[in-house]
């Protein structure tokens, strides 16, 4: 059952039907264009298939290669960046408090992350407290030569090895990369490390669902089949031909794509659950990197209400009209925290006292979204039932497919990232790398 949809009550002012009815030819088209793999990028689209195509037995070996990890190490430290570790840290942390981290009942792994920056305090202060405590990493490259998680692997496989030993470093140490060649792959094999294949066919800000997300997710201990499975039931719906006002991937690219001819070229994805913050980063990630290109795209952005509303708050509602909003709200909350009755009521909140804090969140959310609408601001609002697996992965299949749909509608190639490599070549060139 999809438990996600994409709730127009705001834009009225903004996005009428007709609008939707004429551009709906333009998605669908863009949609056949993606679905038959006729467009630019097509050697990139594995990821569309793919939630029906997981193996069961690629599933039961990452759950029994996180189960070992989570017998032998307290941390878990996974190389990457970009989307080798956005997605799964994205999914780790919409699943956990940002608290989780004082727990002292733990029986899982603490997931932390390398690769992602090149900051000499970070890594200190990583190896500080690597030294103290049991760990395992995997490093996560297609290539084995991205500087970032490059540069952090070699100086963790330095002092995993010091600490524990070559022979017993290497037993905690599992590689993700490509299939038959590279700088990692060719390590792993010489290491004789454990190794998982990212498909070739699969580009790092789509690969949640192979082994580059799924095994950080389930070292975690979140169960990775009912996130495939949600990735699997939204697969069922948004591929197929149906109306766009039963496809949200298909209304998604519609509205956005609508607002931007508009002039709002700045989408600013909201959450009210601080534990959506890295779904909206790795969110950015895919759009921004898929979309920006040739001149063209929406940038990107976020922020975390009500906390922001004290801050970029003043800039949404009276600043430049330029920003469109997708909130994300989530309909009912996992736990239940009760607002005491206080007899001197010196805060003047007895009031709330009857109320739950979701109700309260809701009702800042439909107060904030009502005034930013007054200011100019259309609000698009995508609803999920709640916050686990299953929901976050048919949320993340859909922002996936809908990206697939809007790059086609931009006109560029939504599966490559041509930009990125311009600021790896002046770092070359300044560092002294041979031929740059």
């Amino acid at each position: 059952m999809i438990q996600i949809k994409v709730d127009r009550k705001y834009l009225d002012r903004f996005v009428s039907t007709e609008e939707i009815d004429t551009i709906a030819g333009e998605v669908i088209d863009a949609q056949k264009t993606l679905n038959t793999g006729s467009g630019k990028g097509n050697d990139f689209l594995g990821w569309v298939t793919l939630p029906n195509e997981i193996d069961n037995d690629l599933i039961a070996r990452i759950k029994h290669d996180a189960d070992l990890i989570a017998q032998k190490a307290k941390v878990y430290v996974v190389i990457g960046i970009g989307g080798s570790y956005l997605g799964a840290r994205a999914v780790i942390e919409a699943l956990q408090s940002e608290l989780s981290v004082l727990e002292t009942n733990r029986t899982r792994p603490y997931i932390i992350y390398a690769g992602h920056t090149l900051s000499e305090d970070y890594y200190a202060k990583l190896i500080e407290i690597l030294d103290k405590t049991d760990y395992a990493l995997t490093v996560i490259s297609k290539s084995g030569t991205t500087t970032e998680p490059a540069v952090a692997f070699r100086i963790l496989k330095n002092h995993l090895e010091k600490k524990y030993g070559i022979e017993e470093a290497r037993t905690r140490i599992i590689a993700i990369t490509d299939q038959k060649k590279g700088a990692l792959h060719d390590i792993a094999h010489k290491e004789g490390y454990q190794m998982y294949v990212i498909p070739d066919n699969v580009g790092g800000r789509y690969s949640v669902l192979t082994p580059v997300g799924l095994l950080p997710i389930a070292v975690a201990g979140y169960d990775i089949e009912a996130l495939v499975k949600g990735a699997q039931e939204m697969q069922s719906v948004v591929t197929q031909e149906i109306s766009i006002y039963d496809n949200p991937a298909l209304l998604y690219a519609a509205i956005r794509n609508i607002l931007y001819r508009k002039g709002k070229n700045i989408e600013m994805m909201v959450a009210y659950e601080p534990t959506l913050r890295f779904v909206a980063e790795w969110w950015k990630q895919l759009y921004g990197e898929s979309e920006g290109k040739d001149g063209k795209g929406i940038l990107p952005h976020s922020v975390t209400f009500t906390t922001d509303l004290h801050s970029m708050g003043q800039y949404i509602q009276d600043g430049e009209r330029i920003i469109m909003e997708t909130v994300l709200k989530v309909n009912t909350s996992n736990s239940y925290v009760n607002i005491p009755y206080d007899e001197a009521d010196g805060d003047g909140l007895n009031y709330l006292q009857q109320k739950t804090l979701t109700e309260i969140n809701h009702c800042a959310l439909e107060g904030t979204a009502i005034a930013h609408v007054d200011g100019g601001v259309p609000v698009t609002t995508i609803e999920m039932d709640n916050i686990n697996e299953n929901v976050i992965g048919q949320l993340f299949y859909m922002m996936e497919y809908a990206c697939g749909v809007s790059g086609y509608m931009l006109k560029v190639n939504p599966f490559d990232q041509p930009g990125v490599e311009a600021y790896k070549r002046n770092m070359f060139h300044l560092l002294g790398k041979k031929g740059y």
